[in-house]
């Protein structure tokens, strides 16, 4: 249910789940944690997309109830991305929502088909969101904004979202991966430890700290 190509240097990870939105079951979490922690020293981008029309839909239904929602594989996932010492695109195929948003936020770089809706249905299911998603998205579109989208439910439009800087390009659905290439052109053909010490020197709110 994840696919993981690599290219010179990029690795390009599918969420490979499309008859399901690309729903998220705790051993595709994992998987992708796990992927992060290699891609450091090796990968110089790690580019995060979505089989199909969705991007992702959140966590898995059945095994949210049995309790991935609040399980802490989320915020290992989130902050192996944080942490991961290469350029992190988010290629965002269509709709990103609930736990999903961790790994995308995490990123640094976030590019959307301009279908794409963002919604993080919370307040309404009765969770709280993982820890470390409020601070990162306030880090992004202020707090005002991250009521917005987490206790009022406001589902944003890749237009809104783009002018908030939730996401920071709209490209069209045919041109998603060439936009990722085009954006990871300069940092492929340096050295792992290049793009590594460049992204360090790049300050990031303490709040958004892993």
């Amino acid at each position: 249910m994840i696919t993981l190509q690599k290219n010179n240097g990029v690795w390009v990870v599918t969420l490979n789940r499309p008859e399901k939105a690309n729903s998220l079951t705790k051993a595709m979490l994992e998987e992708l944690a796990q992927i992060a922690l290699d891609a450091a020293g090796e990968a110089r981008v790690l580019v995060l997309t979505g089989a199909g029309s969705v991007f992702s839909a959140g966590a898995d239904l059945d095994e949210a109830r049995a309790g991935l929602a609040i399980d802490g594989v989320w915020e290992r996932l989130s902050n192996a991305i944080s942490a991961a010492p290469c350029l992190t695109i988010a290629a965002l195929n269509g709709t990103l929502a609930g736990g999903a948003f961790g790994m995308v936020l995490a990123c640094d770089i976030r590019v959307a088909v301009p279908d794409a809706k963002f919604f993080y249905p919370v307040m309404r299911l009765g969770f709280l969101p993982q820890p470390s998603d409020p601070r990162r998205m306030v880090d992004l579109i202020g707090p005002a904004r991250t009521k917005l989208v987490l206790m009022a439910g406001q589902k944003v439009a890749s237009d809104e979202a783009l002018s908030w800087g939730l996401i920071d390009r709209i490209t069209a659905p045919d041109g998603l991966l060439e936009t990722v290439m085009e954006l990871s052109e300069h940092a492929r053909v340096q050295s792992a430890d290049h793009v590594a010490e460049m992204k360090r020197m790049i300050p990031i709110s303490g709040s958004s700290q892993p």
